[in-house]
């Protein structure tokens, strides 16, 4: 098979599309011939040499892909040959074949292909893992998205309305604002021009934001635990603004509020199948109805994966950016 490489780490041009040897499912696992996967942030860190593989995962970049089982693996029950669905994936999406766990598996929604299909796992299993399970976002309650016209962004906006919740978002131009109103969100904020603390503050009659979703890091730290409300909960998923900050732990506890930071890759194989199912669960059906979407910015071929990864660095995108396998 053909499969995006990494001989050495850099810039786009790091990654060469080039003949590897076809993965082979081991017991409990499936191999998917790849219709199409997308691009996340963590695909760049990787191919900066930042973030390498968990132990036994493909080399190749990729989290998150759909296609159709060519073959199964002892020990799988629930899943046959010719069956369609995508996947959330430790590595190996950016290529023509990948071996993936069955507990990573989720059927294709009702009226979805499998190209948009490979715009659900990552993002859905990003948000709900971090805005409902870790952060228990509640109807009613108040939901910051920071990059809410991002893919993760333009999930969390859809999935914090379905819930019943007031939703918020930062992005840096009116057309990225203009977006996740359609979506849903209520209170618009542009980070170039607005400071979000105030906006927040204003909107939420002083209260603030009951739970944020955050992919900046430290950068935002001290902002974000100043705009949660009482009982807040901060969930950081990302750290394009840095690894290290201060905290003001007096601010953190008159506001009895919580921080946690959560990444999907590197865990268990027990913890990401609860992940899915309760995903499969929760999320499925309302993919199913209509109510939520996966929002895509742009197709490209997987093998201009580098073009795709300018198209990210360059954050003009609304949405997932994804790679069609030939």
């Amino acid at each position: 098979m053909y499969a995006i490489t990494i001989p050495e780490p850099g810039g786009p041009e790091a990654l060469v599309w080039d003949e590897v040897p076809d993965p082979v499912p081991t017991e409990g696992e499936v191999l998917v011939e790849v219709v199409a996967g997308a691009v996340n942030r963590a695909d760049l860190l990787q191919r900066q040499g930042l973030y390498n593989p968990p132990p036994g995962a493909s080399p190749y970049p990729g989290l998150e892909c759909a296609g159709r089982i060519v073959e199964v693996g002892a020990g799988v029950l629930d899943w046959a040959v010719g069956d369609e669905v995508c996947a959330l994936l430790s590595g190996g999406g950016y290529a023509q074949k990948v071996a993936v766990p069955a507990g990573q598996l989720l059927p294709v929604p009702a009226g979805l292909d499998l190209e948009q299909a490979a715009a659900l796992p990552e993002v859905t299993c990003t948000v709900w893992s971090n805005v409902f399970m870790v952060s228990h976002l509640r109807p009613g309650e108040t939901l910051l998205v920071h990059g809410g016209s991002s893919g993760i962004g333009t999930m969390a906006v859809q999935l914090g309305k379905a819930v019943g919740a007031k939703v918020a978002v930062t992005a840096g131009t009116k057309e990225k604002l203009d977006f996740c109103a359609e979506l849903g969100a209520e209170i618009l904020i542009n980070y170039r021009e607005q400071d979000f603390v105030e906006e927040i503050e204003r909107a939420t009659g002083g209260a603030g934001a009951d739970v944020i979703l955050d992919n900046m890091g430290a950068k935002y730290l001290d902002p974000n635990v100043r705009a949660l409300a009482v009982n807040g909960r901060l969930a950081i998923i990302g750290m394009q603004g840095g690894i290290k900050a201060d905290l003001n732990i007096a601010t953190l506890l008159n506001k009895r509020a919580a921080v946690t930071a959560t990444s999907l890759r590197a865990r268990p194989l027990g913890e990401k199948a609860a992940i899915v199912a309760a995903v499969r669960e929760h999320v499925w059906p309302l993919i199913d109805s209509g109510h939520v979407r996966p929002v895509i910015d742009r197709r490209l071929p997987m093998s201009e994966a580098a073009e795709a990864h300018r198209v990210l660095e360059g954050s003009g995108h609304i949405g997932k950016v994804l790679l069609v396998a030939p």
